[in-house]
């Protein structure tokens, strides 16, 4: 009977479990958690905070799973290293899990930057998991002032999750713009101003350079006196098991279109793996919900025997912030076109005959349409795209492609 070993409990895992499951039924499971938890929905620790939802509504299986699945979870342990030859994992609790194939879907952690004088403030939180949510919901007050430092997705997401709780947040960053890894100037501008309406504070090319107790030293010279400070500056991919096991890792633990990494019967997925990238063609790590899953889902089907290649990636981000939303695909550096309205945005960047990323806010309506070509490579020639810059229809494609991608729809 095969021996399946997966180490991560997250989205990834979940897909990676139900990708066994639909070629080997009987083959044993077990599932390394380094969390008290089942797989739940990560996105959703902001909504936990604003009071929108709770632990029990945010799992992402029902709570049968892995019973029915047939699934055991080792929780509370982490793997310590992978013996590739032995086909051996030793886990931080002193037990050996021997596997016949293993899926590492570790994860990411934060990076936290060596400030000086950090070890001196005496409320730091990172904001990546439920218990990261958990602890900081049980010690907020509404006299609390807040510095977030990072203005990317998980520091803004973390403000917006406890703005109606506390005094004040301010968010630094040494980028000059909020979410500067997938907007651009004018689109980041847009929702950085949104934000500040709803009361955020921003110190955006600045940054802290020393603490001392509750105060922040700035760049800049000014200074930030605060109650709690989150870390939100970054992630790094845990590629330390594959890579202390003799594996190839660069950013993330390298993997095919198969999820196979260079260890032999040894599979990734999710934010640890550096995978086919479609957008740009090339590796990259990829640190989205959606793609975790897929890939998780072909690295069991492969695990298990079967033949499942994921190589049409894309880096795609979906965000909402206080009725604002936005959503992000592919990369920026063909020519543009644009659509704007009373609070709407749209940029579509083409390059050779193709889409190779959008930028959409306050306009996502049908962006599935965008990313699939985007996925798919599709020429714009087929395409009516005078109409796709204006509205995502499905009108735009011929008559035949309609048939091909939507099942007979014409």
């Amino acid at each position: 009977m095969n021996q399946y070993v997966i180490i991560g409990n997250g989205a990834a895992a979940a897909g990676c479990i139900e990708g066994i499951r639909s070629v080997d039924q009987t083959g044993s499971i077990t599932v390394v958690s380094g969390e008290n938890h089942p797989v739940y929905a990560r996105p959703l620790i902001s909504y936990f905070l604003m009071g929108k939802t709770d632990p029990s509504r945010m799992n992402y299986r029902p709570k049968d799973f892995y019973e029915t699945m047939n699934v055991s979870v080792i929780y509370g342990a982490k793997a310590v290293s992978v013996d590739p030859k032995g086909k051996e994992v030793l886990l931080s609790n002193g037990q050996v899990l021997s596997y016949s194939s293993l899926c590492i879907a570790a994860g990411s952690s934060p990076f936290v930057p060596p400030f000086e004088g950090l070890e001196s403030v005496p409320q730091v939180f990172s904001f990546m998991t439920l218990d990261d949510a958990l602890a900081l919901n049980d010690t907020l007050t509404e006299n609390d002032r807040v510095l977030i430092v990072g203005a990317g997705l998980i520091g803004l997401k973390c403000a917006e999750g406890i703005l109606a709780r506390v005094k004040s947040i301010t968010v630094c960053d040494l980028a000059p713009r909020v979410l500067s890894s997938i907007l651009d100037e004018e689109c980041a501008g847009m929702m950085q101003a949104h934000l500040e309406k709803q009361g955020m504070a921003f110190m955006l090319g600045d940054t802290v350079t020393r603490f001392s107790g509750n105060t922040a030293v700035m760049q800049s010279g000014k200074t930030v006196e605060f109650d709690r400070l989150i870390m939100a500056v970054g992630v790094r991919a845990n590629i330390g098991l594959v890579k202390d096991a003799g594996g190839e890792t660069d950013r993330g633990i390298l993997a095919d279109t198969h999820l196979r990494t260079s260890l032999p019967d040894v599979y990734t997925a999710g934010d640890c793996a550096q995978g086919e990238d479609a957008s740009i063609g090339a590796k990259r790590v990829l640190a989205i919900m959606p793609n975790a899953y897929l890939q998780g889902h072909a690295a069991g089907v492969n695990m298990a025997g079967g033949d499942e290649v994921f190589d049409n990636a894309i880096p795609m981000n979906s965000i909402g912030f206080f009725g604002l939303h936005a959503m992000t695909a592919g990369s920026y550096d063909g020519e543009m076109y644009e659509e704007r309205g009373e609070g709407r945005l749209k940029r579509l960047f083409v390059k050779d005959d193709r889409l190779i990323g959008f930028i959409l806010i306050g306009a996502v309506e049908r962006a599935g349409i965008y990313t699939s070509l985007i996925r798919e490579k599709t020429p714009l020639s087929e395409l009516d795209f005078d109409l796709l810059k204006k509205v995502a229809s499905t009108v735009a494609f011929s008559q035949e492609n309609r048939r091909k991608k939507f099942g007979g729809v014409v």
